[in-house]
């Protein structure tokens, strides 16, 4: 039994990497703006999304283990080059439209800190994660970031005993499915923020840093089931946290009727806990935060462009380099053409629900064939599952265009 927990607790590990990517700068803009704009009502799609996330997460690392290919290489080798290479591409965008978010987070941490320009600390920022990516640094201090943030996630939970918390409608609002007026961008941007495209890719390669016999079924089943409780575990603590966001974003702003248009106000929600120390609080949290996602971003997108080739993911191979910095430099170059910080962390965070149906059916073509995955190919019960996640992300995109296209009229 101690030998058991002990294996399982050495893998522990991919599951809460992903589980950073999506408690970023851009999650804590969607929660906050979702939070003080329409109350408790939008946590049902915290909830919903956590549920697609985990039978998501777990097919693409399904995929990893079973074939030792990342998604991105899996599209290369087993789709015609015009469906693959479209598939990328835009999965290379996604990871850039991420990037953009998690740089930004850390320049507003930065300018609320030392009162530097957003433009300086966007680019201190990104050449920082660059230094990390490209040295491999980061692995040394992975643990070290991911440990701060979940701290500084925990304090959010922790809070709530402090805030009055109305929890009969936090209660209704974690199951109960409703579309205020005008509330499509911000229900999407809370999609996009869970369920990002660039995780599933990402998920799919690092699980591979666990190394296993593939000629072997029965290790093969075992990476298989600790995988799923690593994923499943660190999802809902990626779903407590971003629930506990909005829960208290309801409480500290949509109570008081503040209309909140810019990160910074957030610091407000920890002054219970931390009194005047609050923005020091957050924005160091901001910066760990904004700085650990870039570099999971600028992973992603190194991991597809060297897909795109048919080669894995290597810091020290040109095309994984070259895909990590395309990925951080355009993403950096994009935020000098962002007038409103809050509105463009929103906005880049709905941009990846658009492209998020293309990887979901990309992901399910290949998981689900024979040919890829062997035995190992989707039940009917998964990929029946698998299609009605798909079919719910993309009628939930149309209503986005529906919505859109109506404030136009």
């Amino acid at each position: 039994m101690i030998r058991r927990m002990k294996n399982i607790l050495a893998y522990i590990g991919p599951g809460l990497l992903i589980t950073v990517g999506f408690i970023d700068p851009g999650n804590w803009a969607s929660n906050i703006a979702a939070g003080s704009t329409y109350g408790y009502s939008l946590l049902w799609m915290v909830t919903l999304s956590t549920l697609m996330l985990i039978l998501l997460q777990h097919n693409a690392a399904h995929l990893g283990i079973a074939t030792g290919l990342c998604l991105a290489e899996a599209a290369t080798a087993h789709l015609p080059r015009g469906f693959s290479l479209p598939v990328l591409v835009t999965a290379v965008l996604a990871a850039i439209a991420t990037a953009l978010a998690e740089i930004l987070g850390g320049a507003i941490a930065l300018h609320l800190l030392f009162h530097l320009p957003l433009m300086v600390g966007s680019v201190i920022t990104a050449l920082t994660a660059l230094l990390l990516l490209f040295t491999n640094a980061y692995r040394r201090i992975e643990k070290l970031i991911i440990g701060f943030v979940s701290i500084i996630g925990l304090s959010f939970l922790y809070e709530l005993n402090l805030m009055p918390v109305a929890w009969d409608q936090a209660l209704s609002g974690w199951v109960t499915p409703v579309f205020p007026a005008g509330s499509m961008v911000i229900i999407m941007s809370v999609l996009g923020a869970v369920v990002m495209p660039h995780n599933l890719f990402l998920h799919s390669e690092v699980i591979q840093s666990r190394q296993w016999n593939r000629k072997d079924d029965r290790i093969i089943r075992q990476q298989l089931n600790y995988e799923i409780l690593d994923t499943a575990t660190s999802m809902v603590v990626g779903w407590a946290i971003n629930s506990a966001m909005i829960i208290l974003a309801a409480a500290t702003f949509f109570r008081n009727g503040v209309k909140v248009d810019e990160l910074e106000q957030a610091q407000q929600m920890l002054r219970p806990l931390v009194g005047n120390g609050a923005a020091l609080i957050f924005g160091v949290a901001l910066l760990f935060a904004g700085l650990s996602s870039s570099i999971t971003a600028g992973m992603a997108g190194g991991s597809i462009f060297a897909g795109i080739f048919g080669r894995e993911y290597d810091i020290r191979d040109r095309y994984t380099m070259a895909g990590s910095g395309l990925t951080i430099v355009f993403a950096t170059l994009l935020i000098f053409a962002i007038s409103d910080p809050f509105r463009g962390l929103i906005i880049s965070q709905m941009l990846l629900s658009i492209q998020l149906p293309v990887t979901i059916v990309t992901q399910i073509i290949l998981t689900s064939s024979k040919k890829v995955m062997g035995r190992y190919a989707n039940p009917l019960p998964e990929k029946i599952a698998l299609w009605l996640i798909a079919a719910i992300v993309i009628g939930l995109n149309l209503m986005l265009l529906i919505s859109l296209l109506g404030e136009k009229g």
